[in-house]
């Protein structure tokens, strides 16, 4: 086509919209014609609805709008129609910015209405993952749990484990045992929070519910009296206990004796009955009479250390041979009783040392000796000697023990003597042979003096005593008395010594005899002193410068 053509043509069209204005409002009423038929939702809005504009539009419209005013004075159909398209436009984009809300609101709702709808139906159901007394119920009705524990009372059976793999069997029907209904299991299930249904898919809920039974009484009264454990021999426990092993005080094991505790028997096996449970092990449930300690007491053990505190004390004694009180003596002198509280025995010690003292004790006690001629005598009695001062040596052994002291001492005397030998007189003494009326003064073993003698007469009880005995003193002229006479009130003889050297308290001792014609031989058979040792004044002279006080004196036949 020639430009021309062109030309003459664009102005063909603009005079058809200009001029013919019939002819352009039929075409615009065939184009809303079809606008309408194809969506028939903006009509539902209603007429009001085409007056709103849409916020997202509105600068965009405004600015439409100013430029349709400016052509609405050259052509007012155009106008009309523009206005209209806009009004088109703001409908569409306000329904398609709701349709998501509403598709969201629709599925909020589906979903409400499904989980109100499950949470009605655990009204009457327990939860997911809901165990009632150790077994799942999960969706299950409270009448599943009452069946469930009904059907367990009839096949019920109880197994008793004793010891030494023995074990009984009472059954259900053994007791007439019957399911007893209440309301513990529609408590359980009331209890739940049906709201909160989603949590018990990710948590697990347990209830424990006590199942009422009845049973005849008497009868499984009978059944746990004739239980093997029960008709058995019955041996009581030992409980844990300190034990001395040879060192110290160890904690000796507990033993478990077969003796059965009948109240606790009874009262486990009726809550095992009660809770279904199907075995009773007599030993973990405590059925049998338990030692009152175990090795893993605390008080056993205190004990232990208690006792070992006086174990630490060694004491020794130099005798003829060395006594020593140590562990292997005091561990027999501490007890303990049913409470682990622990005694040191005193009276025990005191035992002890009284055995001690009459071991060591010398007093009085037979003794041999052997006299410068060879000649052996038995000599005893007497009052010199060991005397152990056995309460004051009590104490302080009972004292150094709680100390825990060690030492080595001379015990506590009353009197000592020379040495703890056989012969305790020592190597140093007077001595006396009343069969050969000799007497020898003995040194260091050797001799220093001696001399013939004549001892007491050996009739009316006038005989020198035989023994051990010591000079109690010396003393120059002094006079020797006897006893009173009762019928002159005066003693049955004075005679004035020079040298006087008692060995008795009853008036024996050593001293010269002038008045004696000879010694020795058999005169004291016939001129015999009242008990006295009768000397030579220059023997007596000689001895009274060589003695002193505590010198032992030996008599004897």
């Amino acid at each position: 086509m020639s430009r021309n053509e062109n030309q003459k043509s664009e102005i063909h069209q603009e005079n058809i919209d200009i001029k013919n204005d019939s002819t352009y409002d039929d075409i615009r009423e065939e184009t809303d014609d079809e606008f309408i038929a194809g969506g028939a939702d903006e009509d539902i809005m209603g007429d009001d609805a085409e007056d709103e504009v849409i916020e997202e539009g509105d600068t965009a419209e405004e600015s439409g709008m100013e430029e349709a005013d400016e052509i609405d004075e050259v052509h007012p159909r155009k106008s009309t129609r523009r206005r209209r398209g806009a009004r088109r436009r703001g409908r569409r984009k306000k329904s398609m910015s709701k349709k998501p809300w509403i598709i969201a609101g629709s599925i909020v709702g589906a979903l409400l209405v499904i989980y109100l709808g499950a949470a009605v139906f655990f009204m009457s159901h327990f939860l997911v993952n809901t165990t009632v007394n150790g077994k799942d119920f999960s969706g299950k009705t409270a009448a599943d749990v009452e069946d469930y524990l009904k059907e367990q009372v009839e096949e019920y059976e109880l197994t008793i484990q004793e010891q030494n793999n023995v074990s009984d069997v009472i059954s259900g029907t053994d007791i007439s045992l019957t399911y007893k209904e209440n309301s513990q299991v529609e408590d359980a299930l009331d209890a739940q929070n049906q709201l909160l249904w989603i949590v018990s898919l990710f948590a697990k809920s347990s209830a424990d519910v006590t199942i009422e039974v009845e049973y005849d009484e008497a009868a499984l009264q009978e059944r746990i009296e004739n239980l093997q454990a029960v008709t058995a021999e019955q041996t009581d426990p030992v409980s844990a206990h300190p034990e001395y092993d040879g060192n110290s005080f160890v904690v000796a094991e507990e033993q478990y004796g077969t003796k059965v505790d009948m109240e606790t028997l009874t009262a486990k096996i009726e809550q095992y009955i009660t809770e279904f449970n199907p075995t009773l092990d007599m030993m973990d449930e405590e059925c049998y009479v338990m030692p009152a300690y175990t090795s893993d007491s605390p008080e056993v053990q205190a004990a232990c250390d208690e006792m070992n505190s006086y174990l630490k004390a060694s004491i020794t004694y130099p005798m003829d041979e060395s006594i020593v009180v140590d562990k292997q003596l005091i561990s027999g002198w501490i007890t303990y009783d049913a409470e682990m509280n622990v005694t040191f025995n005193e009276d025990a010690v005191r035992e002890w040392m009284r055995e001690f003292g009459s071991k060591y004790d010398t007093v009085g006690t037979s003794r041999t000796i052997t006299t410068p001629t060879g000649k052996t005598a038995e000599v005893s009695g007497g009052t010199y000697g060991w005397i152990v001062d056995e309460a004051a040596e009590t104490e302080n052994l009972i004292n150094s023990i709680k100390n825990g002291e060690v030492a080595e001492r001379e015990p506590a005397y009353k009197q000592t003597a020379a040495s703890h030998g056989a012969q305790d007189w020592g190597n140093t003494y007077i001595e006396v042979d009343i069969a050969a009326q000799h007497m020898w003064y003995i040194v260091d073993g050797s001799i220093a003096m001696e001399s013939d003698v004549v001892t007491g007469l050996p009739a009316d009880g006038r005989d020198t005593p035989t023994g051990v005995y010591s000079i109690l003193y010396t003393e120059r002229d002094s006079t020797l008395k006897g006893e009173v006479d009762p019928a002159t009130g005066k003693p049955s003889y004075e005679t004035p010594v020079a040298f006087w050297m008692p060995f008795t308290g009853q008036g024996h001792g050593f001293h010269d005899a002038t008045w004696q014609s000879s010694f020795g031989g058999s005169r004291y058979q016939t001129n015999g002193s009242h008990g006295c040792v009768n000397m030579p004044y220059d023997k007596a002279e000689q001895l009274f410068g060589m003695i002193s006080a505590g010198t032992p004196v030996i008599v004897h036949n």
